[in-house]
C-alpha cells in the first residue's frame, strides 16, 4: 500500500480529459506532492493507498480549478464607478482612476483576488502596471498566478475622441525594464506556480519598435505576450490614422502574430479577421461581461474557435464588469453568443466549461500543467457542493444535468473546496491562508477620499453617469 499525501473521493467527477468533459463516477482523486498520481474507483481505493488526509466529498462534483486568464485587480478599488457609459477609457474610468494612488489600489486588489478564489478561479491571470500587492497576495493566498506588467508609451491623460496618443518612449522603456524585473524575480515562483508574461498594453499604446523588442524579450526567456488587441473601435481608429492599417493586418505585417501571443479581447475584429489571428497560432482571451457592459459588442470568440484557435475566459475588470466570477463569464459567453447568432446550440454549457478549464489552459500554453484531471497534472481542482438550491435536482439518466447546472445556475457560493499544487487554499468556503475580513475592512476608508478628489473632472467630463447623477438616477 502506497502513502500519500491526499485523497479526495466524490460521486461525480469531471476530469476534462479528451473531448468532452471527462465524466466519472465513484472515483478517488489521489494526490501526491503537488501532482495527481491516480483516479482509481472508490471500492478500490482501500487496496491501494492511505492518506496524510482523506477528504469523503459525499454530495460534491470534482473538477478543475477554473482559469480567470485576464484580470486588472487594482482596479476593484473603483468597482461600480463606469458602466453604462460610452468611451468607457476616457469618459468612465479615467477620472476615478488618475484619482485613485496607488496605495488605494493596492487596498482593492486583495479583495479581488479572494472574490475570485471563492468562486473556483485556481489560476489568476493578473494585469496592471504594478503587479507587487497582486503577486506578494497570490503567493500567500495559495493559488496560481500568470500575471503581466503592463507596457505602455502613452501618456496617461484624458484624450479627447479623434485625439491621438502621445508617446514618452521613456515611460515605455521603463514599464518594460518592470516587467522584466517582475519576471527576474517571480517567474517560477513555487514550484512553477507563479508565471510572469509580457504586457504590451496594446498596439496603441506602444510603438512597433518597442513591439517587437517587447517579443524578442518574451521569446528569449520561453514565455507569453499578454496584449489587448484590436480591443475597439478607439485602436482600431489610432492604429489607422498611425499606421494606415487595421490593427490585425498591423500587426500581421509585423510579424507579431504568433503562438507568441495571448490576444484580449478582439472586440472589434471582423470574424476574419479573428480567423487570421487564430490561424497564427495565438490564443485567445474572452471577457464576455465586460465587453458586453462597456461596449455592448459580443466579441468573435466563437468564430476564432471555428478557425482551430483555443479560448479562455477573462473577468477583466470591477469598474466595467463588476464582478471576479468565472461561473457567471461562462454563463454570459453561452447566453451571449446564442443571442448574436440567434442559435440555443451554439456554445453549448460543456464548451463554456472546456474555456473556463481545458481550452482556457490551452490558450495561455498551460495545458501541460492545469486545465484536467489526469494523472500527471499538478493536482488544481475545486468541489462544488451539490446540496445547493441552484445546483438541485441531479440528474443522471437519461442525461446528466450538472455541466448545465453549473454553468447556467450556480453563482460560485456552490464552491466548498479549492486545492493548487496539492496544497488546500479554501476549505469549508473559509480561505485557509489569509484573514479575508482583514483585507475587506479596509476597502471602505478609500471612497469618500477618491472621490473627493474625482469629483471636478467627472462632472467636467459629463458623461453619462454625471448626468445620472444630477438626475438622482444613481
Amino acid at each position: 500500500m502506497k502513502k500519500v499525501d491526499l485523497i479526495v473521493t466524490a460521486p461525480y467527477i469531471y476530469t476534462m480529459k479528451g473531448e468532452g468533459v471527462g465524466y466519472e463516477e465513484k472515483k478517488a482523486l489521489v494526490v501526491d506532492g503537488s501532482k495527481i498520481i491516480d483516479i482509481v474507483d472508490i471500492d478500490k481505493l482501500s487496496d491501494q493507498y492511505e492518506a496524510e488526509e482523506q477528504l469523503d466529498m459525499s454530495h460534491h462534483i470534482l473538477l478543475p480549478g477554473f482559469i480567470d486568464a485576464h484580470m486588472h485587480t487594482s482596479c476593484n478599488i473603483m468597482r461600480g464607478l463606469a458602466q453604462d457609459t460610452n468611451n468607457w477609457m476616457m469618459y468612465g474610468l479615467q477620472p476615478f482612476d488618475n484619482a485613485a494612488t496607488q496605495a488605494e489600489k493596492d487596498i482593492g486588489c486583495p479583495v479581488a483576488l479572494i472574490e475570485a478564489a471563492k468562486a473556483g478561479t485556481t489560476t489568476m491571470g493578473d494585469y496592471e502596471a504594478n503587479m507587487d500587492a497582486s503577486c506578494n497576495f497570490i503567493a500567500k493566498l495559495g493559488t496560481r498566478g500568470n500575471v503581466t506588467l503592463m507596457i505602455r508609451s502613452a501618456k496617461r491623460k484624458v484624450y479627447k475622441p479623434g485625439e491621438l496618443y502621445e508617446f514618452d518612449d521613456t515611460m515605455g522603456e521603463a514599464s518594460l525594464n518592470a516587467n522584466i524585473a517582475l519576471y527576474d524575480k517571480w517567474h517560477g515562483y513555487d514550484g512553477g506556480r507563479m508565471k510572469v508574461l509580457f504586457g504590451p498594453q496594446g498596439a496603441d499604446f506602444v510603438s512597433p519598435e518597442l513591439l517587437l523588442k517587447i517579443q524578442k524579450i518574451a521569446k528569449e526567456r520561453h514565455t507569453k505576450i499578454h496584449m489587448h488587441t484590436q480591443q475597439g473601435d478607439r485602436e482600431t481608429y489610432q492604429i489607422e490614422q498611425r499606421y494606415g492599417k487595421r490593427p490585425t493586418q498591423f500587426l500581421q505585417d509585423l510579424n507579431f502574430l504568433d503562438s507568441t501571443l495571448i490576444a484580449v479581447h478582439l472586440t472589434d475584429c471582423t470574424d476574419e479577421e479573428a480567423q487570421i489571428i487564430a490561424r497564427s497560432g495565438a490564443g485567445m482571451i474572452v471577457c464576455p461581461g465586460s465587453i458586453g457592459i462597456i461596449d455592448g459588442i459580443v466579441p468573435p470568440s466563437t468564430a476564432f474557435q471555428e478557425a482551430g484557435g483555443k479560448v479562455a475566459l477573462g473577468s477583466d475588470q470591477a469598474p466595467g464588469n463588476n464582478c471576479h466570477n468565472i461561473i457567471s463569464e461562462m454563463k454570459s459567453v453561452a447566453l451571449f453568443n446564442k443571442i448574436k447568432y440567434t442559435n440555443p446550440e451554439v456554445l453549448p454549457a460543456w464548451r463554456a466549461l472546456r474555456m473556463a478549464t481545458i481550452e482556457g489552459a490551452q490558450a495561455l500554453g498551460l495545458d501541460d500543467t492545469i486545465g484536467s484531471l489526469e494523472v500527471g497534472k499538478c493536482a488544481d481542482f475545486i468541489a462544488i457542493d451539490y446540496m445547493h438550491p441552484s445546483m438541485l435536482p441531479i440528474y443522471t439518466y437519461p442525461m446528466r444535468n450538472m455541466v448545465p447546472n453549473i454553468v447556467y445556475s450556480a453563482r460560485g457560493e456552490e464552491v466548498v473546496l479549492s486545492v493548487v499544487n496539492g496544497k488546500i487554499v479554501m476549505k469549508d468556503r473559509k480561505l485557509v491562508n489569509v484573514d479575508e475580513m482583514e483585507y475587506m475592512s479596509k476597502m471602505n476608508d478609500c471612497p469618500d477620499d477618491i472621490g473627493k478628489r474625482a469629483a471636478d473632472e467627472f462632472f467636467a467630463i459629463n458623461g453619462t453617469n454625471a448626468q445620472f447623477m444630477r438626475e438622482e438616477k444613481l
